[in-house]
């Protein structure tokens, strides 16, 4: 199998007044495991469901491999989707439900069941054939799905967040699974979650969506350790945000931040911003009786043991609540409530971002 290329070009979607996609461009490249993100109604489902010709777009181009499909229906598209409820048929049996597909198709008995068996194979259910998908647990039918599209040799796999349904630890698992299988295979995976973990365990590079647009695009590590806005480093895992005023690009390069009484210095992000800014730092990024510039004093109000990390949140005057994230090397750590500690925000850590709507409180 080969993976597709997708390009979106000018891409809208409107149900009456409520804009739902807001003319988007993105391309995705072959072979590519791509996840779009965001919380619910940012509108990455109906960007998918365009893609797959469910939804026929307002305006914009939808490519596949250079060919304009925004008005082919969904089963001449070269694109096959698995969605959250796996759908699987309970009359029919694990192969009959991988093989449906195949009926539209030009391909005889013979060679129909040797590409059920090998996609089975491909998703460990080999010898599961004759099992009803009752039989089989939430993770096995999730491979069931899976294998049914595979065997329509798509040259673009949609997924609609497939592990939703599942229990924590077997999502986890899953995760690590199907990456590894979209390696294998070679097909483009365009992948739809609101699960911060999943889109950067999996994803080559990810969309972060919000309000019909996309916000910033990159590889998993560019989304979360450079922000570009006040709702990305927001939504993409814990954040310190503050909002400040900054004075504009130094001669020796970052800039200085005015946070109340409390003036940092960041060499991270917009220099060159002049005005109201928010700045953001992560918590495993923040020291704690650290030395050097940007040292606070704070008192720590709280310590939450989160098993391979301890959380700190620390009370700084004129400046709010700091989060530090601490590894957990098995040693007594002497931060009760109360104790007097410094904070570092290193300024290589401390980024300016735009200032902006934060991303919805909502655990989505």
């Amino acid at each position: 199998m080969a993976g597709g290329t997708v390009q979106l070009v000018g891409l809208a979607k409107h149900f009456g007044e409520v804009v739902a996609v807001d003319s988007i461009d993105l391309e995705v490249r072959a072979g590519e495991f791509f996840s779009l993100l965001g919380p619910s109604g940012c509108g990455k489902t109906t960007t998918l469901r365009l893609i797959a010709g469910f939804e026929r777009p307002t305006s914009g181009e939808i490519r596949i491999d250079g060919a304009d499909t925004a008005q082919t229906p969904p089963h001449k598209r070269p694109v096959s989707t698995v969605f959250q409820s796996y759908a699987l048929f309970p009359h029919m049996t694990v192969g009959e439900n991988v093989a449906f597909g195949l009926k539209y198709k030009d391909v005889s008995k013979q060679d129909a069941a040797r590409l059920v068996g090998e996609k089975l194979e491909l998703v460990h259910l080999a010898g599961m054939q004759n099992r009803k998908p009752t039989q089989l647990s939430g993770g096995q039918q999730q491979r069931v799905a899976l294998a049914r599209s595979l065997v329509l040799s798509p040259a673009v796999l949609l997924l609609d967040e497939p592990l939703g349904a599942l229990d924590a630890k077997l999502r986890k698992a899953l995760q690590v699974e199907l990456k590894s299988l979209q390696e294998e295979v070679g097909i483009t995976f365009i992948y739809v979650t609101h699960d911060q973990e999943e889109a950067l365990t999996m994803s080559d590079r990810l969309a972060v969506m919000n309000k019909g647009r996309i916000e910033q695009i990159g590889s998993p590590a560019e989304v979360y350790e450079q922000p570009t806005s006040a709702y990305i480093a927001d939504f993409l895992g814990l954040s310190n945000l503050m909002d400040g005023w900054a004075a504009g690009a130094e001669p020796g390069g970052g800039c200085r931040i005015q946070i109340g009484p409390h003036t940092l210095v960041s060499r991270s992000g917009r220099f060159d911003a002049v005005g109201p800014v928010s700045v953001c730092i992560r918590p495993e990024r923040v020291i704690l009786d650290g030395s050097g510039e940007n040292l606070l004093a704070g008192t720590v109000e709280r310590v939450v043991y989160m098993g391979p990390t301890l959380q700190v949140l620390v009370t700084v005057p004129e400046l709010g609540e700091v989060q530090a994230v601490i590894p957990n090397l098995g040693e007594r750590v002497s931060l009760e409530k109360g104790r007097q500690v410094s904070v570092q925000l290193p300024a290589d850590a401390l980024r300016v971002v735009s200032h902006g709507d934060l991303a919805p409180v909502e655990d989505f």
